[in-house]
């Protein structure tokens, strides 16, 4: 599938990441385009899975989330009953866990990068042992609690220029 995106398209794009309550008529005043265009470039975006998803930022301190830990755990490769697995299987395992954010398969001495956040240092140390280490094919894991997050973001740099790209699917 070939994606286009022109400049209107990027520029809508960088309005709906940064608020994504602006409706049609807002975006289009913004980008100097009839509303028409507006609405068919969404949709358009939306239908490509440029725009997957619209939601909320919610701020964890208010709402008994706000310790946040990493956790890179290493794969064995095999289960307790001798069965081989996959970084795949674990992670996608690891990623029904609501209090997980984010499972990233990684290179290096690790196999995946975990993102949690809970309301408590102790309910950190719960996932890790009551829940995180009885994944089947879970070989170790190492915790590193964040004290402060400087930044954290969802955002993706918008390019400035046009863009032109084949996409497999």
């Amino acid at each position: 599938m070939l994606i286009r995106l022109d400049e209107k398209d990027l520029a809508i794009l960088k309005l709906v990441q940064e608020n994504s309550k602006l409706t049609a008529r807002q975006i289009a005043q913004k980008i100097n385009s009839p509303i028409t265009t507006v609405f068919a470039k969404i949709k358009r975006m939306e239908e490509q899975d440029i725009i997957c998803e619209y939601r909320a930022i919610l701020a964890p301190e208010k709402l008994a989330s706000d310790t946040a830990a990493f956790i890179f755990a290493s794969v064995s490769y095999r289960t307790k009953n001798d069965e081989t697995t996959s970084q795949r299987i674990v992670a996608k395992e690891v990623a029904l866990f609501p209090e997980v954010q984010e499972v990233h398969i990684i290179t290096g001495d690790w196999d995946l990068l975990i993102k949690l956040r809970t309301e408590s240092v102790e309910a950190v140390g719960k996932f890790v042992v009551d829940k995180l280490r009885l994944i089947d094919g879970l070989e170790k894991t190492l915790t590193c609690m964040v004290f402060e997050t400087i930044k954290e973001t969802t955002k993706l740099v918008v390019p400035k220029k046009s863009i032109k790209k084949n996409i497999n699917l």
